[in-house]
C-alpha cells in the first residue's frame, strides 16, 4: 500500500486548510484536482476541518482518483490530552470517516508531547496501535512526524517507524534535521522535509514579522538569512524557489512537503518548481558558512 519508489518529490501540505471558514472549500477541491498527487493531513488540523474538507471534496469526486493518495497522522486527545493505544485509535477513526477512506497509505505518531517515548512505546501505547493498524492492513507504513528533533531522534531509534517526517529543520538557513537524516538514513526509514519555506519567512512572507518556524529569530540568525536574500537577489533566484530545490536536491530526503494555504499559492508552486538556479549559486550559499543557531535549536 505504501510504495516509495512511486512517492513523488512533491508533497501538498494541507494544515491551512480549513482556517478560512466559507473559503476553503474551493481550495480542497483545486488540491483534489491539482497535478500534484500526494496529499498529507493531520486529525488535529484546523480541528479536523482539513481532513474533513479534504474528504467532502474526494466525495464531490465521485471517490479518490486513481492517480491520488492521502496521508494522514494520529493526534493526542484535543481536549484531555491523552495519547494512549484507544486514542490512537479513535483518531484513526476519526481521520477515516473524515476523509471517506478505509484505510490509508502511511499514517504518523504527530507530536507525541504529552508522553515519554517510554510511554509511547509501552504495551496498550500508541506505537502498539500503530502496529495493530498496519498488520491489519488499514494503513501502509508507519510514520513519526514531530517538530522536537531530540524526541524524533529517540524515536527512529527505536528501530520500529518506516518513515519520518520532520519540518523546518532542513531549509536554505537551518541544518539541524542533520542527525536525523542520518539516522534514518542508516534505516533505510523514507524522509519526508516539511516547511522548507521556515514558516514563510523563506517564501517572503512578512506576516510573522521576523519569526523563523513560528519562533523570534535572534539578531545572529536574521543576519545570516539577510546574507542568503542578498545572494539569491544577486542571482536572479527567487528565494522560495531557492529554498524548495534545496530540500529537493539532498538526496536523503525523498518528498519535501510544502504548505499550501490559498489558491495563489498553489498557482505559483510549478513557476517555482521550474525557476532556473543559475550555475555557482550553491557553491555561493556553501561559502556563506554554516547557519547559526536557529530559533528551533
Amino acid at each position: 500500500m505504501f510504495d516509495r519508489s512511486a512517492l513523488e518529490p512533491i508533497t501538498v501540505g494541507t494544515s491551512g486548510l480549513g482556517k478560512r471558514p466559507g473559503a476553503d472549500e474551493a481550495l480542497a477541491a483545486s488540491l483534489l484536482a491539482s497535478p500534484f498527487r500526494q496529499l498529507d493531513t493531520g486529525n488535529n488540523y484546523a480541528l479536523g476541518r482539513s481532513e474533513q474538507l479534504l474528504g467532502e471534496a474526494i466525495a464531490a469526486a465521485g471517490g479518490l482518483p486513481k492517480n491520488k493518495v492521502v496521508f494522514s497522522k494520529a493526534d493526542q486527545d484535543p481536549e484531555t490530552g491523552a495519547f494512549d493505544g484507544d486514542r490512537l485509535l479513535r483518531s484513526f477513526d476519526e481521520t477515516t470517516a473524515r476523509l471517506g477512506l478505509d484505510t490509508l497509505p502511511l499514517y504518523h505518531l504527530h507530536d507525541p508531547y504529552t508522553i515519554s517515548v517510554s510511554e509511547g512505546m509501552a504495551k496498550g501505547g500508541p506505537v502498539e496501535a500503530l502496529f495493530r493498524l498496519r498488520e491489519e492492513g488499514r494503513v501502509g507504513a508507519i510514520g513519526i512526524a514531530a517538530g522536537e528533533h531530540g524526541l524524533v531522534e529517540e524515536y527512529i531509534r527505536t528501530d520500529v517507524f518506516d518513515v519520518v517526517l520532520s519540518h523546518n529543520r532542513w531549509t536554505l538557513v537551518d541544518r539541524t534535521a542533520e542527525t536525523i537524516l542520518t539516522l534514518a538514513t542508516e534505516r533505510g526509514m523514507t524522509v519526508f522535509n516539511a516547511a522548507p519555506f521556515g514558516g514563510g519567512i523563506l517564501a517572503g512572507s512578512t506576516f510573522r514579522g521576523d519569526s523563523y518556524a513560528y519562533q523570534p529569530a535572534s539578531a545572529e540568525f536574521l543576519t545570516h538569512l539577510d546574507a542568503v536574500r542578498a545572494l539569491c537577489t544577486e542571482a536572479g533566484v527567487n528565494i522560495a524557489a531557492a529554498a524548495l530545490r534545496f530540500s529537493m536536491l539532498e538526496p536523503r530526503i525523498h518528498s519535501t512537503v510544502v504548505g499550501i494555504y490559498s489558491q495563489q499559492r498553489l498557482d505559483e508552486l510549478p513557476g517555482l518548481l521550474g525557476a532556473s538556479i543559475p550555475a555557482g549559486f550553491w557553491e555561493a550559499l556553501d561559502e556563506l558558512g554554516d547557519p547559526p543557531p536557529s530559533p528551533t535549536d
